[in-house]
């Protein structure tokens, strides 16, 4: 018999040289008294049980209707008994909930069945879909993550999703959770940067009655909202550095205890996360735990900008049309395409804000569009008048390099945005390919913040708004490039 070993590692995506590789953990099943036998499932919960809804039907009069299950989860494989006639057994112990080890016999009335566990490596092909989920686009690398998603959508593996603002990572993990078994269950959304630090702990875990001031009565946490469900945590990279312990005891043991309780209790919950921030600089910077960043990088998928795929720019805009609640008429869609100056337009705009930013151009274009077709006039001077960007490949993991600035330009000043540098300085001796990118880029940031800021006269939120920005984003962004509005109240409101 082939030998298997002692613990399968998760399912988890390595990115080598040669593309990105998934590595997928599976389970096996065979029948001790007929070997032949057998089955294999790479899903979360495989339920076994007389009823031929069950992924492992066994026609044995001692065998419960559903009988019990094996789920899956990080540390392994935990089997459970769903309060059978018979009773459930591992290694010919009786069992109410057990781990199994790869080689173990299970007992189910009296069939029993051999457990095993393997890891198999699966080369990432790119999809033939243009879309999945709620996700669209063709671009070779959205349909490489459009693969992942199908494969580790069923297991209960924890997932991180990074990139720029606006890119649709929401709309990645609604994605997962719908094609997962969870969907039958909630998915919960959590924005770590939206809540006070003080009242984060309160939000995730819950709380008792008294158990601080103003805390009148019981409240349920999100994790136990998401009981059996998805718990998605937006922007991970803003939760303050004394509650990612509490995260970490979370994902680790599966249990949570409310601010004031005396006794954790079990939670049965599925993590995605979310962050536009390199967590890899925030651990090296102190401000994340190494622990935590490990135990939440099983799987990890970057979304590319939108820039880095702008041949998916017609799909996405038409879709926008078609189902957007703002082109709806008598008859159908009142706007049904775009003409095609005003297309070349929108794929040669940088797009800061991403597909955000772009449902937000489609919509404000559909309003002053008279035609069937948008026309370049209706779209915004800053779109009509961008210059077409220079091919982009995937972002370095290193923090772009701070530009000298001579001192901190003020939107207020005379200050010119800087010039790009010309291709004779980024060609200079001793100026690598990566280095010379980031250069650009970085310059095209610096003075995109700067014109913003000039069109709405120094204020950051109505700047932010207009560029369809976090304004905490726009603020590190500024901060980053040495950028002062000077004399205006970034909170003045309209």
């Amino acid at each position: 018999m082939k030998k298997f070993p002692d613990f399968v590692p998760p399912t988890k995506v390595s990115y080598l040289d040669r593309g990105p590789t998934l590595h997928l953990r599976r389970c096996i099943l065979q029948g001790v008294d007929d070997p032949s036998q057998e089955w294999v499932f790479d899903k979360e919960e495989i339920k076994l049980g007389s009823m031929d809804d069950n992924d492992v039907v066994l026609n044995d009069d001692t065998v419960s209707r559903y009988h019990c299950k094996i789920v899956q989860d990080d540390t392994g494989y935990v089997l459970v008994d769903n309060h059978s006639t018979n009773g459930t057994f591992i290694n010919k112990v009786r069992v109410r909930e057990g781990f199994l080890k790869p080689g173990c016999i299970v007992a189910v009335g009296q069939s029993q069945l051999r457990f095993n566990a393997r890891e198999e490596e699966v080369q990432i092909v790119p999809s033939r879909a243009d879309r999945c989920g709620s996700l669209i686009g063709a671009n070779s690398k959205m349909r490489e993550i459009y693969s992942i998603i199908e494969k580790i959508a069923p297991t209960a593996t924890t997932v991180v999703i990074d990139g720029e603002t606006g890119t649709g990572k929401e709309v990645v993990a609604q994605s997962i959770h719908s094609l997962s078994p969870r969907s039958r269950n909630e998915l919960v959304v959590f924005d770590c940067g939206a809540v006070p630090p003080n009242l984060i702990e309160s939000e995730l875990f819950g709380h008792e009655k008294g158990s601080f001031t103003g805390a009148m009565m019981t409240r349920t946490g999100l994790f136990e909202q998401a009981d059996g469900g998805t718990l998605f945590l937006d922007e991970l990279g803003e939760l303050p550095l004394d509650l990612q312990p509490k995260l970490l005891r979370a994902l680790e043991q599966r249990e949570v205890r409310r601010v004031g309780a005396a006794k954790a209790q079990k939670v049965d919950v599925r993590i995605i996360a979310a962050t536009n921030r390199n967590l890899e600089d925030e651990v090296r910077a102190g401000r994340f735990r190494q622990d935590l960043f490990y135990r939440l990088s099983v799987v990890r998928l970057h979304l590319p900008s939108l820039r880095d795929r702008a041949d998916d720019i017609p799909l996405l805009v038409q879709h926008f049309i078609e189902t957007g609640s703002y082109n709806r008429g008598n008859a159908g869609p009142r706007v049904r395409g775009v003409a095609r100056d005003a297309m070349s337009a929108l794929q040669s705009y940088p797009w800061p804000g991403n597909v955000r930013e772009l449902v937000n151009v489609i919509e404000r274009a559909v309003s002053f569009c008279s035609h069937e077709l948008i026309e370049l006039s209706d779209l915004p001077d800053y779109v009509r008048t961008a210059k077409p960007q220079p091919v982009r490949e995937q972002p370095s993991a290193r923090p772009l390099p701070r530009q000298p600035t001579g001192g901190n330009p003020t939107v207020g000043s005379a200050l010119s945005p800087t010039p790009p540098q010309t291709p004779d300085e980024l060609l200079s001796e001793g100026v690598t390919f990566k280095d010379a990118k980031e250069r650009w880029v970085a310059t095209f940031e610096r003075d995109y913040i700067l014109q913003m800021l000039r069109r709405n006269s120094g204020n950051i939120s109505h700047a932010a708004r207009a560029a369809d920005i976090d304004r905490k984003y726009f603020r590190k962004l500024m901060k980053k490039y040495d950028i002062e509005a000077a004399g205006v109240d970034d909170d003045t409101e309209e």
